[in-house]
């Protein structure tokens, strides 16, 4: 790669403030930790002449993006009504328990983040669980261990 990650980014999208989402997005994949370092926030509205307050109101406003290191797999518990009265909350501490962090913690390997999230529309399958793009449901805790164990040894 020639130039900064930010430069080959915004090279991909020819440099199109109308683009600024998935430029995050592409930063953020980038990143190896899910997430968007200050300094790329800077460079991005630089070279695209755009104010920096736009650029963090568009990193801010959405719950895709994260301003801070995450591990390499984010795994989500949705928190809305339906999924905490299908024992959402029990799965929560059961990851809690399988990785050794709490909630808001990335594991010391680097690997895992484990954080609440609104709905992503698993409502039929909950308790569910979202790693990525990945949609886990109808999970208990034999369930759990075996995805955490797919994921730490490469398999998903």
């Amino acid at each position: 790669m020639k130039g900064t990650v930010v430069s080959e980014v915004l090279t991909k999208y020819d440099n199109s403030k109308d683009r600024l989402v998935q430029i995050l997005l592409d930063l953020q994949e980038e990143s190896g930790q899910n997430y968007i370092p200050r300094e790329w926030l800077e460079e991005v509205s630089q070279k695209l002449d755009t104010p920096l307050t736009k650029v963090y109101d568009v990193a801010t406003f959405y719950a895709m993006y994260n301003l801070d290191p995450k591990g390499r797999y984010v795994i989500e518990v949705c928190k809305s009504a339906p999924c905490r009265s299908r024992k959402a909350e029990t799965l929560a501490q059961s990851l809690e328990k399988l990785l050794s962090i709490k909630m808001g913690e990335t594991t010391a390997d680097g690997l895992f983040t484990l954080q609440h999230t609104s709905c992503f529309g698993a409502c039929d399958i909950s308790p569910a669980i979202k790693i990525g793009e990945k949609v886990y449901g109808n999970l208990n805790e034999d369930k759990l261990a075996e995805i955490i164990r797919a994921y730490r040894e490469g398999q998903k």
